[in-house]
C-alpha cells in the first residue's frame, strides 16, 4: 500500500516497542502463536459482549483469522525474526497514535494560520445564522424594554405614585413582550417547518435550534417576569399604598381608584393574575429540570400543559389597561394560536392511531414501521422527524423520532433505547421477530438540509447521533435508485441475512480506505484477501472509469463518533446502502450499461483515544478493523461493512482529494459532450458547459466547520482561477 505523506505512520520507536511486547523474553524471534493469542486478547478487551460480527462470537478457533494472520505476516515460520517481521510492520500502513493528536494540531494550526478576514468569515460561516437570530431576539427584548424604560423614568405622574418599583416592574415587562412572543412560538412545530422551506428565512432564522432556544428564552422569561414581580410587590405597591401617595396614585389611576392600600393591588386583577402566573411559571420550570423529566416523563407533560392558564392570565393580566393599553394579548395571540391548532392536532390524532410493526434489531436499535393513511394530507420525506404514540405504553406520551426511510407513504423509524419509554418499546417485541402495534403519529416537522437536493455532488460531514437526518436522506436515495434498477429496496435489504453479501463478496472491490478518505488499489498488498472480502461503499470512482448516467449524483458521507460503540445501532442501515452500491458498481462496469445513477461513498471515524492503552492495543485495532471473510464482511470492531478510520480525519486533504475526482468528472463530460456534439450531422451544441456545484452539509464540532467553510471558498477561488468551474458550498446544518 502507498504511503500518503500526510499521514503519520508508526515510526521506528514504535514498532521497535511493538516488537518488545511480544518478544518477551528477548531471543530476537516473535512467536507467531503469541502474536494471535495477543490479536484474541484485544478483540475480547474492546468487544467483551460478543456479537454476531465478532471473530470471537462462536467460542471456536477462526481459521479465517489464522489466514489472515499469516498473510499478514507473509511467512508460515512459527518463530519469526524479529527484523523480518519489522519489515512486515511497515508495510502494514498503520497510522502512528500521534496521528490523532497530530490531526488535532494540524486543525489548530489551520485556523491559526488564517488571516483575520478569513477567519471572520469562516468563524461567521458556522455561527452567522445563530449569532442573527439572538441578535434580533435581543435587539427586540432592548428596544421594547429601553422603551418602558425612558417612558416612565421620564414620566413624573408615575414616580410621584408609584415610586422605583414601577420603572423596574415595566422595563421587564417590556422586555418581556418579544421574549415571551419568541417563546411561545418556539413551540409550534408546523410554523418551524413551514418556514424551514424558504432556504434564506431558515440561514437568517435557524429554527432546527428550537428546543435548545425554548429551553434559554423559558430562563430568561422567568427570570424577566420575577424581577417585574419584585418591582410592584416591593415597590410600586408598597409605594402605591402609602397615605401621602393617594392625591399621586388618584391623579394616575383616577379618583374611584383611591384610597388604596396594598391589599387592594393584590387582589386587583392584574395583581393575581400576575402574581398565579408567575406561581405557575415556576411550578412548571420545576418539573422541567431535566432529573425530573427523565425519572418521569408524563409528568412533565402534564406539567406543560400549565402553558396555556399561563398565557390565559398573561393576556388578563394587563386587560385593566391601568397604565397603558394591554400590549402582551397581542403578541401572545398568535404564537398562542398555533400551538393551541398544533396540540388539537395532536390530541386528535393519539385517538386515531396507525397499525404498525415493530421489531428489535440488536441490543439498542428498534426499527418502528407504518404506512401513513391516504387521508394524511402532508408528504413525509427522510430527514424530517414525526412525534410517535404508543398507547400500550402511555396515552400522554409523545417523543421525537427522525424518518429513517420513506417510500410514498410507508416510513421506517430506527429507534435506539436509551431511555424509560424506548426501553419499554423495545420490550413489546423480540429479537428477529415482527409484532404488530398500534401507534399515533404527529407530523411531519423540520426539513433538515433542503438544500441537499439542489446540488449533484455533496459532502456531508456529521458528528454523533445528531447526523441520523442525513443518514435517512441517504437511505431514501438509495430506496429510489434500487428503484430504478429494479433490485429489491435499501429498506428491505436492512433485515436481509448475510447470503446477499457473501455472494456480492467475491467479486468485491479491492480498493480500501485508510480512514481518512483517501483509498489505494491494495492488489498487491498481502492485506488484499483480507480487504477484497468485504463489500465497502467506500470504492470511490469517478465516472471516467464507467458510463454514467445524465442524472449521476455522487454523495461523500463522513460521519465521526467518539466511540466504535456509537456506530452499531445504526449499521443495519449504513449497511443496506453499501450492498445496494457494491450490487450497482458491479453491474455498471458490464458492457453497453450505462445507469451509474448514484455513488455513495461512506466514511466512518472512530475518535476517542483509549486511554491506557499501549502500542499492541493500537495496532491490533487497526488489523481486526481490516480482518474482513467472506462469512463476516462487517468489521469485527463496528459491524459495518465499510472501513472505519481511527482518529480525527484530515478534511482538509478529504476536500483536496475531492476536488480532484470532480476535475476528472468534469473532463469526462466535456469528452462526452464533445463526442455527442461532434457526432450529430447539424451541429447543433448540446448544451453550456456549466459549474459542477458540490454542496457541503456539516454538523459537528465548530473548529472543524470553520475550516470546511474557508477551504471551500479556497477550493472554489481555485476552480476558477484553473477554469475548472467547480464550486464548493458550505452549510451549516443543526439538528436541536
Amino acid at each position: 500500500m502507498a504511503n500518503d505523506d500526510r499521514i503519520k505512520y508508526l515510526a521506528d520507536d514504535e514498532i521497535e516497542r511493538f516488537l518488545d511486547e511480544l518478544d518477551k523474553n528477548n531471543d530476537g524471534l516473535i512467536d507467531y502463536s503469541e502474536v494471535e493469542h495477543r490479536l484474541d486478547l484485544v478483540h475480547r478487551e474492546i468487544a467483551p459482549s460478543p456479537q454476531p460480527h465478532h471473530l470471537h462470537h462462536d467460542g471456536r478457533t477462526d481459521e479465517a483469522r489464522h489466514r489472515f494472520l499469516r498473510s499478514l505476516v507473509g511467512d508460515d515460520q512459527q518463530k519469526i525474526p524479529r527484523a523480518q517481521f519489522a519489515e512486515r510492520v511497515k508495510t502494514w500502513a498503520i497510522p502512528s497514535p500521534k496521528q490523532a493528536d497530530k490531526a488535532q494540531a494540524d486543525e489548530q494550526r489551520y485556523v491559526q494560520s488564517l488571516s483575520v478576514w478569513r477567519r471572520v468569515r469562516s468563524y461567521w460561516a458556522v455561527h452567522g445564522h445563530e449569532i442573527l437570530f439572538i441578535a434580533l431576539v435581543v435587539s427586540m427584548q432592548l428596544a421594547f424594554g429601553i422603551w418602558q424604560c425612558v417612558k416612565y423614568a421620564t414620566g413624573s405622574q408615575y414616580g410621584a405614585a408609584l415610586g422605583w418599583g414601577v420603572v423596574l416592574a415595566k422595563t421587564c415587562a417590556g422586555a418581556l413582550y418579544p421574549t415571551m412572543f419568541f417563546l411561545v412560538l418556539s413551540m409550534s412545530r408546523y410554523f418551524a417547518t413551514f418556514m424551514r422551506r424558504s432556504t434564506r428565512v431558515s440561514r437568517f432564522v435557524n429554527w432546527d435550534l428550537s428546543q435548545a432556544f425554548h429551553i434559554r428564552i423559558s430562563m430568561v422569561a422567568l427570570a424577566l417576569a420575577t424581577l417585574h414581580a419584585i418591582g410592584h410587590l416591593s415597590g410600586s405597591f408598597n409605594w402605591g399604598s402609602q397615605p401621602e401617595r393617594q392625591e399621586a396614585v388618584g391623579n394616575l389611576l383616577g379618583p374611584d381608584m383611591i384610597p388604596r392600600p396594598y391589599v387592594e393591588y393584590v387582589r386587583s386583577l392584574p395583581g393575581y393574575t400576575g402574581i398565579t402566573a408567575l406561581g405557575l411559571f415556576y411550578l412548571l420550570s420545576l418539573y422541567s429540570i431535566p432529573q425530573i423529566r427523565t425519572k418521569n416523563y408524563e409528568l412533565f407533560q402534564l406539567f406543560h400543559l400549565l402553558m396555556f392558564p399561563i398565557i390565559g392570565l398573561l393576556m388578563a393580566h394587563g386587560a385593566m389597561g391601568l397604565l397603558q393599553w394591554p400590549m402582551l394579548g397581542y403578541f401572545l395571540a398568535f404564537p398562542t394560536l398555533l400551538v393551541i391548532i398544533e396540540r388539537t392536532i395532536r390530541v386528535g390524532l393519539g385517538f386515531h392511531h396507525i397499525k404498525a410493526t415493530l421489531q428489535v434489531l440488536d441490543e439498542e436499535t428498534v426499527e418502528v414501521k407504518a404506512t401513513i393513511p391516504h387521508t394524511r394530507m402532508w408528504q413525509y420525506e427522510a430527514g424530517q422527524y414525526v412525534f410517535l404514540q404508543v398507547p400500550e405504553i402511555s396515552f400522554f406520551q409523545w417523543h421525537p423520532f427522525t424518518v429513517s426511510t420513506c417510500v410514498n407513504k410507508d416510513v421506517w423509524l430506527h429507534i435506539k433505547t436509551d431511555g424509560n419509554w424506548t426501553s419499554k418499546l423495545r420490550n413489546l417485541g423480540e429479537q428477529g421477530k415482527v409484532v404488530d402495534i398500534e401507534i399515533g403519529i404527529n407530523g411531519p416537522f423540520g426539513a433538515p438540509a433542503q438544500r441537499f437536493y439542489d446540488f449533484t455532488h455533496t459532502i456531508i460531514v456529521g458528528a454523533g447521533i445528531g447526523v441520523t437526518p442525513f443518514s435517512g436522506i441517504l437511505a431514501d436515495l438509495q430506496a429510489k435508485d434500487d428503484r430504478d434498477h429494479g433490485q429489491s429496496e435499501v429498506k428491505d435489504s436492512v433485515l436481509n441475512d448475510d447470503d446477499e453479501v457473501q455472494n456480492d463478496s467475491s467479486e468485491a472491490s479491492t480498493q480500501v480506505n485508510d480512514g481518512n478518505g483517501h483509498q489505494e488499489n491494495d492488489s498487491a498488498n498481502t492485506m488484499s484477501h483480507a480487504t477484497a472480502t468485504a463489500p465497502t461503499s467506500t470504492s470511490r470512482r469517478v465516472p471516467s472509469q464507467v458510463e454514467a448516467s445524465s442524472d449521476y449524483r455522487r454523495v461523500d458521507f463522513h460521519w465521526m463518533v467518539r466511540d466504535r460503540n456509537h456506530l452499531l445501532w445504526f449499521s443495519d442501515l449504513l449497511n443496506a446502502v453499501a450492498r445496494s452500491q457494491q450490487r450497482h458498481h458491479h453491474n455498471s462496469v458490464s458492457p453497453n450499461h450505462d445507469n451509474c445513477h448514484l455513488d455513495i461513498n461512506i466514511h466512518t471515524h472512530v475518535t476517542k483515544k483509549r486511554k491506557g492503552a499501549d502500542i499492541s492495543t493500537h495496532v491490533y485495532r487497526w488489523l481486526l478493523e481490516k480482518h474482513r471473510t467472506p462469512e463476516h464482511p462487517a468489521s469485527p470492531l463496528t459491524g459495518l461493512l465499510n472501513q472505519t478510520g481511527l482518529g480525527r480525519p484530515d478534511f482538509v486533504g478529504i476536500l483536496d482529494r475531492h476536488y480532484e475526482d470532480m476535475e476528472k468528472f468534469r473532463a469526462y463530460v466535456r469528452q462526452e459532450r464533445g463526442n455527442k456534439k461532434t457526432s450529430r450531422e447539424d451541429g447543433d451544441d448540446v448544451g453550456d458547459d456549466k459549474e459542477v456545484k458540490v454542496g457541503v452539509f456539516f454538523c459537528g464540532t465548530p473548529i472543524i466547520g470553520e475550516i470546511l467553510a474557508d477551504h471551500c471558498r479556497q477550493l472554489t477561488a481555485r476552480g476558477r482561477a484553473e477554469g475548472t468551474r467547480i464550486e464548493y458550498h458550505f452549510t451549516m446544518e443543526v439538528f436541536g
